[in-house]
């Protein structure tokens, strides 16, 4: 006869349950495949997660939007199981981290800056993440620095050109074109349309088109800062 498996105590705290919960999964005797990840394995399930908690959030329903952030603290708590069985870091040090980081980069709150408009904040922000990184391996010398690299290629193009327009490395209105958002609209579309009927990926090749004008901004910026 099995033994008997233990439960999760329900004196603990929703998250202290949560943090159990993963524990148990990973543990010798939890879920084979559980025990078989590794952050690598899962890491594209946060992407998903992320765009389902977006769905929920866009249909206005708020049920899902619940559902949709346990599944994304999920992949927080399950990333942070996995380090702490390496020795590196555990569930508290990151929210000590990010509530440190908020406190931080909130002087205007928190501290003695009198910022008080939305453009002010942002660039406060930045000057703080810069001076943070500065000197240490993860320094971001250009301002094109810390755009992820896998975000889809539209969203990279637009992060990239706010960034590039916002520190002079590109004309603040594009020059040549003159159009309403609906025909921009229906360009981007015809142009998808028509890279999938030729059988080109257009995600491919707006991917390629970012490395070369992220190549070129770069090159602006290094000529700009002389």
């Amino acid at each position: 006869m099995p033994a008997k498996k233990k439960g999760i105590s329900k004196r603990l705290t929703p998250i202290k349950q949560l943090l159990e919960v993963m524990r148990r999964l990973r543990a010798p005797d939890g879920c084979p495949w559980d025990k078989e990840q590794d952050h690598k394995s899962i890491r594209m399930h946060a992407i998903e997660e992320i765009y389902e908690l977006v769905d929920a959030i866009e249909a206005d329903d708020d049920v899902e939007m619940e559902e949709e952030l346990g599944d994304v603290l999920l992949q927080v708590v399950f990333h942070c199981q996995m380090a702490q069985e390496r020795g590196i870091f555990d569930f508290d040090r990151v929210a000590q981290r990010i509530t440190d980081k908020l406190i931080l980069r909130h002087p205007h709150v928190f501290g003695d800056s009198d910022v008080d408009t939305v453009d002010g904040v942002w660039a406060q922000w930045e000057e703080i993440k810069r001076s943070e990184k500065e000197g240490t391996e993860h320094e971001r010398p250009s301002v094109l620095d810390g755009i992820p690299r896998h975000l889809p290629a539209l969203h990279r193009t637009e992060k990239l050109t706010k960034k590039a327009r916002k520190n002079g490395l590109i004309k603040k209105k594009p020059a040549s074109l003159k159009l309403s958002k609906s025909e921009a609209a229906k360009q981007l579309f015809e142009l998808a349309s028509y890279a999938q009927a030729k059988g080109w990926s257009a995600e491919a090749m707006l991917r390629g088109e970012n490395a070369k004008q992220e190549k070129k901004l770069r090159k602006t910026e290094k000529k700009l800062s002389k």
